[in-house]
């Protein structure tokens, strides 16, 4: 019983965010069926069991998409069958598992009662749950970037000497570069973190080796998928291509009035008459190296010509991050509005997220000083997913893989207030009076 005893907290809180998560699933989501995004994702899995092919079409190959949510779905529908809940119920088991790492990283930091607080918060907060009931990578790249942050403070804690918990690092790393490509700039930021700790003299310059290893042996674990997409496009892809598309999308006439996303080919004329000979989803894996290319170029010679506009763009890309609700036009709350239940979940959507900043902000600042060699990965990582918003575009589901660090340093400006320890708002006042 005493061993069990440590983990009913983890459990007790895995099966409420669970229920929060199925709940959302069986009302707002109940009639869901993917289309957009998803639909491809599905189609490509069902592709891997019809034609034994990574593709959109039957055998033509894509090199469009990252590989991992497609091979889950593949796995998932050859076990359970082709009916997109199982995919969904999937992913609310892993946004649960974000819950109790949430719960687990706060309690580690800030004692056991926040880390609870903050674990039940996590349950019941709309950012974290919305995407569960949608078949996008977002709960799938939150839950993996979250593990690598808990890893990374694990390993910190074990001054860098457990190569158990390296290589734990380096299978999650290589997951989230499969599951989308920008998850390739996160093992950069590993190598950073390392090096940081490592001039302050908080690791042992040994542990870079250990790092260096880690990197290692993530590419080598990327590297296969690397090979098939040079083989098929013959071209130097590590993951997928696409980011063509998304920065002509971000950087064009209709997109300048509110720093969003439009596809490509609903821009203006010239850009439809450039990409036309490049369909956007029916050209095989070469095509879409050279359509991502003719999209690049297009996208740099607008930013050329309209760089009186850029810093106006570059501030609605920050405003849309910090919205607490944008609308995507696949989410189940968009998808079924009258419903009772996307009533209230949207309601709490454009409310709740105020008070979390709010909290994020305060427990950023009170958190700084004690808690900066713990935290310094995860701000490193709250600084990438803010500059590449910057960059691409602006938009609250590009914020939903730091929502679980903003509930963190929310939880920090709780210690501070409710705390009696050295630090705390109350030490501080007791510390006066004597």
């Amino acid at each position: 019983m005493q061993r069990i005893k440590p983990f009913v907290p983890a459990c007790a809180l895995f099966c409420v965010a669970l229920l929060v998560r199925i709940t959302y699933n069986f009302t707002v989501a109940r009639a869901y069926f993917p289309k957009y995004d998803s639909g491809l994702y599905q189609t490509i899995a069902f592709n891997l069991l019809d034609e034994h092919c990574f593709c959109l079409h039957p055998y033509i190959t894509t090199a469009y998409r990252p590989p991992l949510w497609p091979f889950l779905i593949a796995g998932l529908s050859l076990i359970f069958g082709r009916a997109d809940i199982y995919d969904r119920l999937f992913l609310s088991c892993l946004g649960a598992g974000t819950c109790v790492l949430i719960y687990l990283f706060a309690r580690d930091l800030f004692g056991k009662r926040v880390g609870l607080i903050a674990g039940l918060s996590a349950c019941v907060y709309p950012a974290l749950y919305l995407y569960d009931g949608w078949m996008y990578t977002e709960s799938l790249y939150t839950f993996l970037l979250l593990a690598i942050c808990y890893c990374v403070l694990r390993i910190q804690r074990n001054a860098g000497q457990r190569r158990s918990l390296w290589l734990l690092c380096s299978v999650l790393l290589a997951l989230l570069a499969l599951t989308r490509p920008n998850g390739m700039l996160v093992i950069g930021l590993v190598l950073l973190w390392t090096l940081c700790l490592s001039w302050r003299k908080l690791l042992r310059k040994r542990v870079l080796i250990n790092a260096a290893l880690a990197a290692l042996i993530t590419c080598l674990l990327i590297a296969p998928w690397t090979l098939r997409n040079y083989l098929v496009s013959h071209s130097l892809i590590p993951v997928a291509t696409g980011d063509g598309t998304v920065l002509l999308g971000a950087y064009n006439d209709q997109a300048l009035p509110y720093g969003g996303w439009i596809n490509p080919l609903h821009t203006n004329p010239q850009v439809e008459q450039v990409l036309h000979p490049f369909p956007l989803y029916t050209c095989n894996a070469v095509c879409e190296v050279q359509r991502e290319d003719v999209s690049k170029s297009a996208a740099v010679q607008w930013i050329k010509t309209h760089l009186s506009a850029m810093p106006t763009l570059l501030f609605y890309h920050l405003r849309n991050f910090w919205t607490p609700y944008t609308s995507e036009a696949d989410l189940p709350t968009e998808r079924f509005p009258s419903l009772p239940a996307s009533q209230a979940v949207l309601s709490m959507s454009e409310t709740l997220p105020i008070a979390v900043f709010l909290l994020a902000a305060l427990g950023l600042v009170v958190t700084l000083k004690r808690f900066w060699r713990e935290l310094l990965f995860a701000y490193l990582v709250i600084l990438a997913t803010l500059g590449e918003a910057l960059l691409y575009y602006g938009s609250s589901r590009f914020r939903a893989p730091i929502e679980p660090l903003l509930i963190l340093l929310a939880a920090g400006a709780l210690w501070w207030l409710t705390e009696n320890k050295p630090g705390t708002l109350r030490w501080r006042r007791k510390q006066r009076t004597l």
